[in-house]
């Protein structure tokens, strides 16, 4: 089989010199010529496969008998005269217990219950396994219960044109549903559960968001709040009162007292506002609409709705995935791509391995202790080996909002029975069609769905070297996860323990802070200078990225078997120079400037042009690819280079 390189080199930049912007010299001329779809917020690599994965998903959606689960799920989405002439008429179960409340206590219970079905509430829950004790699954508290995206919108100035916005989307939602919630009412709420709510960065911090109570200790810290009635609400087991782990745990006590505080009426109002919101895309198209004109265009830019079918898909999707991922699998994941991708797996992990022990900022003691969390990784590639089970899960055709609380009653008692039996390390938190990938701390475990495994992250007929720049720096920036700087604060077992020494630990910070004070200067192009990243915030990934080029590197010089340099050249490009230019296009993406800011506020990875750029000026084989020299745009002066793993 003769092999490509894998890289059309007619979509190169003719005016972007590598040296200068690496991004734009990849993706220039593609940036300034592709339109984003007027359905979305940004388009790129991750947006071409999930146009694909998202093709087939609708196929096996649609091909499924009108009786089963995923048939009848995506009937009731799509029977769109029936939802309109419904009206609002399916809030009423959720609006009743609110109306029907005499007392904060009975709102409480009211509150809980709604959250078992979907409506979110001001105290946030999930089951998941104790970072302490990661065989043993508990009970997580979170903060909760905002509109906007993200406690700074309700104080930051930059913020105050979407809060007039957020207001006026209320005002509509209370015309529209002639449900009594007005902006001023729920704006002030918010406004005060936001002022409680911890920021971003801080959020990111394991041992600070990792604080075990117990219901009677949170009760006593927290007062104010009837707990006990909200957890019988939510139908927390008995057996898990006695251990939970609060994340926020000055939220929760703060919370309370404006719970105990605000009056009935108030509070009414804002659990009507929740409702609504929760439930808006199942509404009337005039609803769901009204709801995209907030949420779609105002927060990400996007002019137009998603038609009615990818909506649909993406619903049956979220309530049963893994029904429709068994199918997926059978019909676009050959074994070959698995078997291959096991390969890519093992050589990252020995360069990690091999460059653990290379490293000359780190003691032998901690360097034992980082290779004996590598050896006990678990790859997770494709799909998982044991499927849910669906059959308790019971929908009609004709129940649209009831087929979702169906669906969020099924997830959460799915959630609960797991307390008191041992975490079940087989579970996946993805779907195999889902184009992504992640590393889970508290299981040392890299997943990888099957969807993401295609061009231009994963060349099967591909020369070596896109492939390690490209699906290579995905696995390399998950394994980086279980190294950066909160991952590295779990043991090989999962476990939150502190298993670095003081020097070490502070070596590794001073570069990490080297790499936040870089990405600090930087500012998106097609923003003003106001809006810049937030090295902190997303520092994390800035070192999976880093992480992950640097190991894939040395991942496809094993897979070579001799040095790159002899690596023959392939359409002109040498080696190295179709790694990173692989690297580069599996990040070509194009955001939306609305959706921009609130991803610098809110999301942890960097916008693409800096994880491309911000990455490459630190690495010397990328000078040495592309004959990078002092004067040019993307030089870094060696000393100001980081390299940590």
């Amino acid at each position: 089989m003769t092999l490509h390189s894998g890289i059309d080199q007619s979509e190169f930049s003719p005016t972007d010199r590598a040296q200068d912007d690496f991004f734009r010299y990849v993706s220039g001329p593609w940036e300034d010529t592709h339109p984003i779809p007027s359905d979305r917020a940004a388009d790129g690599s991750f947006y071409t496969l999930r146009d694909e994965a998202e093709a087939h998903t609708r196929t096996i959606i649609e091909e499924a008998p009108a009786e089963s689960v995923i048939g009848a799920l995506y009937a009731s989405f799509m029977d769109v005269e029936r939802v309109d002439s419904l009206g609002i008429a399916p809030l009423l179960p959720d609006l009743e217990p609110i109306e029907a409340a005499t007392s904060h206590e009975e709102l409480a219970r009211a509150m809980g219950a709604l959250q078992r079905s979907g409506v979110t509430g001001i105290v946030g829950y999930y089951v998941f396994a104790d970072r302490l004790d990661p065989d043993r699954n508990v009970v997580y508290l979170s903060q909760s219960g905002l509109g906007l995206p993200d406690e700074a919108y309700y104080r930051e100035d930059a913020h105050a044109a979407t809060r007039e916005k957020y207001a006026a989307h209320l005002d509509r939602m209370a015309e529209l549903t002639g449900l009594a919630f007005d902006s001023a009412t729920v704006m002030a709420l918010e406004t005060a559960v936001a002022k409680e709510h911890w920021d971003v960065v801080k959020t990111r911090e394991a041992e600070l968001t990792h604080n075990p109570t117990t219901l009677t200790g949170l009760a006593g810290d927290a007062p104010g709040f009837p707990w006990a009635t909200w957890a019988d609400a939510i139908r927390m087991p008995a057996t898990a009162h006695d251990l939970l782990v609060a994340g926020e745990p000055t939220y929760f006590t703060a919370v309370a007292t404006v719970w105990a505080e605000t009056d009935l009426e108030t509070w009414k109002a804002y659990l009507r506002w929740r409702v609504v919101n929760s439930r808006a895309a199942y509404l009337t198209q005039e609803i769901a609409k009204a709801n995209f004109d907030f949420y779609g265009t105002v927060l990400s830019g996007a002019t137009e709705q998603r038609e009615r079918w990818k909506r649909g898909v993406g619903f049956v999707e979220g309530v049963a995935g893994e029904l429709v991922g068994q199918e997926y699998v059978q019909r676009h994941f050959p074994p070959a791509y698995k078997e291959q991708m096991d390969v890519l797996v093992g050589n990252l992990i020995e360069a990690y391995r091999r460059s653990i022990l290379e490293l000359d900022w780190m003691t032998e003691a901690t360097k034992e202790k980082a290779l004996e969390k590598l050896r006990q990784f678990t790859p997770k590639i494709g799909y998982p080996d044991k499927w849910r089970d669906y059959s308790a899960l019971e929908v009609t055709p004709d129940d649209l909002v009831g087929n979702l609380r169906a669906a969020c009653a099924f997830e959460e008692d799915w959630e609960w029975a797991k307390i008191g039996k041992p975490v079940d390390r087989s579970e996946w938190l993805m779907t195999p069609q889902t184009v992504n990938a992640y590393y889970l701390p508290v299981a040392n475990e890299i997943v990888f769905p099957a969807a993401i495994l295609q061009p231009p992250f994963f060349h099967p007929e591909a020369d070596d070297a896109v492939n390690y720049g490209g699906i290579g720096s995905v696995i390399g920036h998950e394994i980086g996860h279980g190294f950066d700087d909160q991952g590295s604060k779990y043991s090989g077992t999962g476990a939150l323990e502190d298993w670095w020494t003081e020097a070490d630990r502070e070596a590794f910070m001073t570069r990490a802070t080297m790499l936040i004070e870089q990405y600090n200067g930087y500012s998106p192009r097609q923003l003003s200078d106001e809006h810049r990243v937030n090295g902190a915030l997303t520092v994390g990934e800035n070192i999976g990225d880093l992480a992950g080029v640097e190991i894939a590197l040395k991942a496809y010089e094993i897979a070579l078997g001799h040095p790159i340099e002899e690596a023959p050249e392939l359409d002109g490009l040498t080696a190295l120079q179709r790694f990173f230019i692989g690297y580069a296009l599996t990040e070509r993406m194009k955001v939306r400037d609305e959706a921009l800011v609130t991803r610098l506020s809110t999301d942890p990875h960097s916008p693409s042009e800096f994880r491309v750029n911000g990455i490459v000026r630190n690495l010397d084989p990328w000078y040495a690819a592309f004959e990078v020299s002092e004067g040019d745009e993307l030089w870094l002066d060696p000393e100001a280079r980081v390299s940590i793993w």
